[in-house]
C-alpha cells in the first residue's frame, strides 16, 4: 500500500568536500541565485566569477575542514539524523510508514533526487518543510523557487503543501527554551543571553521581507518563556557579506563591545539555524568567541542548535501533522 503522503525536509546546502574545488562549485550555485544576491547579473557576474570564486574558496574550505565530520559536513550529518528521527516519529504517530527525504537548495542531495525517491515510494502528495523557522526571500523563498525549477520538467506534478514559517509556533519556542534551560542547568549558572540570527541585507527588509520581524518575535517569545528580565538578553545578526548595510546590530561588533565592557559570561544561541553548520560551529563558537575574549570578556558559551533533540523532532512531527490534515 502506497503512503498517503511524503515529506521533503529542505535545508540550505553544503559543499561535497572541504576542498577549494568543492567549495567553489557550491558557492557558484549559492551566490549565483538571484534570491540570495539580487544585484544585476551584468554587475554581479564579473564580481562573483572574477573575484569571489577565485579568492574565497581556499579560505572557506579551511573553515569547513575545521568542522568536517566523518559523516561529512555537520549540516548534512545532522540533516540525515533529523530525517531518520522524523520518519520514526511519524511512524509512531500515524501507525504507518511516512517517507521522509532530505534535500538541499544548493548541492547534494538535490530536490530532484529527493523528489524521485518520494515518487519511487509511491507518493503523489508532498509536504515541503524548509528548515527555516523565520521566513526570508533568501531562504524559504529560494526553496520555493528551486522546487518550481525542479518540478518544471515533470509530466505529472504531485500535490504540494508548503510550510512557510514556524517562527512563533509554541512547540518551536518550547524546544528553544528547553535547550537553554538544559544548558544553564549543566553550567550551574546563567550568562547574558545573546540570540544571534543569520543576517540579510537591510534593503530586503525595507522592501517587504518579513525576516526581521519574525526574528524579533521569536526572541520576544523565547525571552517570555524563559522569564528573562529586560537587559539580560539581546538580539543580533551574524554572517554579513559584502559592503552594504545588513540588519543590525551585528553579532561580532556586539560581542567585541561586551568584551570591552568586561562582561563576565555570555551564552550565545542561534535560533534561525535548525542544524549546526559552518555559521554556528566555526563563526559563532570559534571566531566570535575570539572577538569576545580578546576584547576582555570572560566565559563564552555556545548553546547548540536544536539539531535532532527530541523536542525538535516533536516540533517537526507536529508541523507535519498540522500541514497534512485531510490527506
Amino acid at each position: 500500500m502506497a503512503a498517503r503522503y511524503g515529506v521533503m525536509l529542505v535545508n540550505l546546502g553544503t559543499p561535497a568536500a572541504p576542498t577549494a574545488k568543492a567549495v567553489r562549485e557550491y558557492l557558484a550555485e549559492f551566490l549565483g541565485d538571484p534570491r540570495v544576491i539580487d544585484a544585476p547579473r551584468w554587475l554581479w557576474w564579473p564580481i562573483l566569477h572574477g573575484v569571489i570564486l577565485r579568492i574565497r574558496p581556499p579560505k572557506v574550505a579551511k573553515a569547513y575542514a575545521s568542522v568536517w565530520q566523518e559523516e561529512g559536513s555537520p549540516l548534512l550529518a545532522i540533516g540525515r539524523r533529523q530525517q531518520r528521527a522524523l520518519a520514526a516519529a511519524l511512524a509512531e504517530r500515524t501507525g504507518e510508514a511516512v517517507p521522509v527525504e532530505l534535500a538541499m537548495t544548493y548541492g547534494q542531495p538535490s530536490m530532484e533526487q529527493a523528489g524521485l525517491a518520494l515518487r519511487d515510494a509511491g507518493v503523489d502528495k508532498i509536504l515541503v518543510l524548509p528548515l527555516y523557522p523565520q521566513f526570508s526571500r533568501t531562504t524559504t523563498g529560494a526553496v520555493f523557487q528551486r522546487l518550481a525549477k525542479a518540478l518544471a520538467p515533470c509530466p505529472h506534478l504531485p500535490e504540494l503543501r508548503f510550510v512557510n514559517h514556524y517562527h512563533d509556533h509554541p512547540d518551536y519556542i518550547a524546544a528553544l527554551a528547553a535547550s537553554v534551560r538544559e544548558h544553564w542547568e549543566a553550567q550551574g549558572d546563567r550568562g547574558r543571553l545573546l540570540m544571534s540570527y543569520h543576517g540579510i541585507p537591510k534593503r530586503y527588509v525595507d522592501n517587504g521581507d518579513p525576516y526581521g520581524r519574525h526574528c524579533q518575535r521569536t526572541s520576544e517569545l523565547l525571552a517570555q518563556a524563559l522569564e528573562l528580565e529586560e537587559g539580560s538578553w539581546f538580539q543580533s545578526y551574524q554572517s554579513r557579506f559584502g559592503r552594504e548595510e545588513w540588519l543590525k546590530p551585528y553579532t561580532d561588533e556586539t560581542l567585541k563591545q561586551w568584551g570591552a565592557d568586561k562582561t563576565e559570561c555570555v551564552d550565545v544561541i542561534s535560533p534561525a539555524f535548525a542544524a549546526d553548520c559552518l555559521e554556528t560551529l566555526e563563526e559563532i563558537d570559534a571566531e566570535n568567541r575570539e572577538y569576545f575574549q580578546e576584547a576582555g570578556g570572560g566565559r563564552y558559551r555556545y548553546i547548540p542548535a536544536l539539531n535532532d533533540r527530541p523536542e525538535h523532532i516533536h516540533l517537526l512531527s507536529q508541523l507535519v501533522a498540522e500541514n497534512t490534515a485531510g490527506w
